[in-house]
């Protein structure tokens, strides 16, 4: 008995230093889900630094002045340079992620050092993803780069192109997904938990906005690679296929980009994650520079139409216009102009146009 308890006294106190105390910037209230949890808590606080993540003490900042539209909306605007909080709505609350839950399928296959030259050869399951799930033009058989469907992944937000990355990455879509919830963890984001790597619909599938930010900040940080891939209009592909090579133009999801909607002036998209099932609504994930050059991340979930996204949106955009508090700051906004530089822009082609929709694989509902 004396021996048992020792033990339990040993990890009681092991647990309590490996945890991160997110008390001053995180509410972690069970409508987070935090008691499903148990199994994801963070291992280590060595690589979390207050520059990603305390920049919001409270879940609403600034909604006296600017109002989404829609009571099912979350949103938040930050200062990336000065870690300062403009907007917060709701930003700790318990949503799906949709497609937003691509940006971390990114991010795992920049930290895994992946070779992005490989070749990889689409399978029967890579496309097991139900009836409406968006898929890209490729097809079983067909060899791409795993560069090439990283690309397909962030611009036309393929599930196809997810699955195969996982596999690839992984070695199994099971251990990928793995990789994305121990990634989670390391970051801090207390309040998510993955199920897959496309973002299709699972109860059990979920984040929340500042969780977004978390994983959204640290790839475009970390990895430039991932802003000249996420701020492109369109994409081409290059195929080898049974008959040959053969290329494909695939559009972007964000409509920002592709010029549906516009953005507010002197504002410009750094990087840019879109998401739409039933469950999640419309979502919108940005990196953007003012026109002082000043870097934000902007963010709004649970939109009904495209219309109240991309308007909600646009109220945050002039937001981050207003904010001249870095006005003339050339230190981090110059690398951020050059990452945004560097994806130049695309000859107009006929393309096929992303919409970004998926399907429920646990309810019978269809997404739009």
């Amino acid at each position: 008995m004396i021996i048992v308890l020792v033990v339990v006294l040993i990890r009681l106190v092991y647990v309590s230093r490996t945890r991160l105390d997110t008390s001053q910037a995180y509410n972690l209230a069970a409508v987070n889900g935090t008691e499903d949890l148990s199994g994801f808590a963070l291992q280590s606080t060595s690589t979390y630094t207050e520059s990603e993540g305390i920049v919001c003490s409270g879940s609403e900042e600034g909604t006296d002045s600017l109002s989404l539209s829609e009571s099912d909306e979350r949103a938040l605007l930050f200062n990336i340079e000065d870690h300062s909080c403009l907007y917060a709505s709701g930003i700790y609350d318990k949503i799906y992620p949709a497609s937003l839950t691509k940006i971390m399928t990114a991010l795992v296959t920049l930290e895994s050092n992946a070779n992005l030259t490989q070749k990889v050869t689409m399978t029967d399951d890579d496309f097991s993803l139900g009836e409406d799930a968006q898929t890209s033009q490729l097809d079983v058989g067909d060899t791409v780069t795993l560069n090439d469907l990283l690309n397909l992944l962030l611009v036309y937000s393929a599930n196809d192109a997810a699955m195969a990355i996982a596999r690839t990455v992984g070695g199994s879509v099971d251990s990928f997904v793995d990789m994305m919830n121990q990634e989670a963890q390391k970051i801090g984001m207390t309040g998510t938990h993955f199920m897959n790597p496309s973002g299709l619909h699972d109860d059990q599938h979920y984040t929340t906005p500042y969780d977004i930010y978390l994983m959204l900040n640290r790839v475009y940080q970390d990895y430039p690679d991932f802003s000249k891939i996420a701020s492109q209009s369109q994409f081409q592909t290059t195929v080898t296929g049974t008959e040959g090579d053969s290329t494909f133009i695939s559009t972007t999801t964000d409509e920002y980009l592709d010029g549906t909607y516009s953005l507010p002036a002197d504002i410009q998209i750094l990087a840019s994650k879109t998401g739409t099932t039933d469950e999640a609504g419309s979502c919108l994930a940005l990196v953007v520079q003012n026109s002082y050059s000043v870097p934000f991340i902007a963010i709004v979930t649970g939109a009904d139409t495209k219309d109240t996204l991309y308007g909600d949106m646009s109220k945050l955009l002039n937001l981050a216009n207003q904010d001249s508090s870095k006005a003339g700051s050339t230190v981090s906004s110059s690398d951020s102009a050059a990452r945004s530089t560097e994806a130049g822009s695309t000859e107009s082609v006929t393309s096929v146009s992303g919409t970004d929709s998926v399907q429920s694989v646990s309810s019978a509902g269809t997404s739009k």
